[in-house]
């Protein structure tokens, strides 16, 4: 009798599985949970550095509760949707609160901010072997190939079919193996480009092998034209102190310092009139772009040199930040760019 697709799957990964990655040691339900968060649409390679200061800082869950929202976001600079660090925060905040820990119930931990079904179904099964299957991005790709499932899956109906699928394969025994082996089979093997079918332990009866689809499928997202927007981010400096303000908690850079920004050059005098800067020199730099999701960002940098510094600039949260002292908050990705070249 021939192998299941499960038992095919845990069988590779007990021989080729990923097993000292740094979340896969002294396991527990937090540093789980942290390391999946981190790696929503962000490679592996790329989380590890943050996940292992992320864990200096916070080694548990009591510690990431009592922690001040702009060290989070300083220790997350740079791996990008921070909308994921705030949650991170919140969702901590609510397990200390309610539960004085990390809950192990599914419904307890889906109900927490910034944690799906997939996700909540990994923590679990990782930690605890509990018998959840998961979706991740990486899962939905060896499926959809595995199985032949063609459409987006934004598409609710396609979701649908892909989550009815994985249900039927994830095994109630070795569940933490197989959902493990599932992400590492999708990352290393099953990849977007150029998947290394002849080792994948399931190529037998891949259906978009067997069609020679794998190119094809996953179906891609259907393209739409990405808008394109403008603004000026003005670098009001005196000395060696730049002018930042913290951005509001909703919306992109959510809770992060930035530069100040204006729609054009035009708005430039102006706006420093407004807020009472003595201007000594203005000066245009490269302009560059930043892309979003959902839009392009053409940001043209202007250096503002002022006379003096003033005691305040509004009631925003602005701070003068020493470029001699060591940063204690999260920046957007372009404002640490411009802090480099300045």
């Amino acid at each position: 009798m021939s192998a299941s697709f499960s038992e095919r799957v845990i069988a590779w990964h007990k021989q080729f599985g990923r097993k000292d990655l740094p979340w896969q040691q002294n396991k527990t339900l937090y540093r789980v949970w942290v390391s999946e968060i981190m790696l929503q649409q962000t490679q592996v390679s790329t989380v590890i550095p943050y996940f292992e200061r992320f864990m200096q800082q916070y080694p548990d869950l009591h510690s990431l509760a009592l922690a001040n929202e702009d060290d989070v976001l300083n220790l997350w600079t740079g791996l990008g949707y921070y909308a994921r660090a705030r949650n991170l925060l919140k969702a901590a905040q609510v397990m200390i609160e309610q539960f004085n820990g990390f809950p192990n119930d599914f419904d307890q931990v889906l109900a927490l901010p910034g944690i799906g079904r997939s996700t909540a179904g990994a923590v679990l099964s990782l930690t605890e072997g509990q018998p959840i299957p998961i979706l991740d991005g990486n899962v939905k790709r060896v499926l959809a190939r595995h199985h032949m499932i063609e459409g987006w899956s934004g598409n609710k109906k396609v979701l649908d079919k892909l989550w009815e699928v994985t249900e039927a394969v994830t095994p109630k025994k070795e569940t933490d193996v197989f959902n493990q082996a599932m992400m590492d089979i999708g990352a290393t093997i099953c990849k977007r480009g150029k998947p290394l079918c002849d080792e994948c332990p399931v190529h037998a009866t891949c259906f978009a092998k067997a069609n020679n689809l794998q190119s094809k499928l996953p179906t891609p997202k259907p393209k739409k034209v990405i808008p394109e927007k403008q603004t000026c981010m003005l670098i009001c400096q005196f000395n060696d102190r730049i002018l930042l303000y913290k951005r509001p908690s909703v919306g992109i850079w959510g809770g992060l310092y930035a530069f100040p920004e204006v729609d054009g050059i035009q708005d430039i005098d102006p706006w420093c009139e407004e807020h009472g800067l003595a201007v000594i020199e203005k000066t245009a730099m490269q302009t560059f772009r930043h892309t979003f999701s959902h839009f392009h960002l053409d940001i043209a940098p202007y250096k503002i040199e002022l006379e003096k510094m003033p005691t305040t600039v509004n009631d925003r949260q602005d701070i003068w930040f020493d470029l001699n002292e060591p940063r204690t908050f999260g920046i957007s990705a372009p404002t640490e760019k411009l802090l480099s070249i300045i």
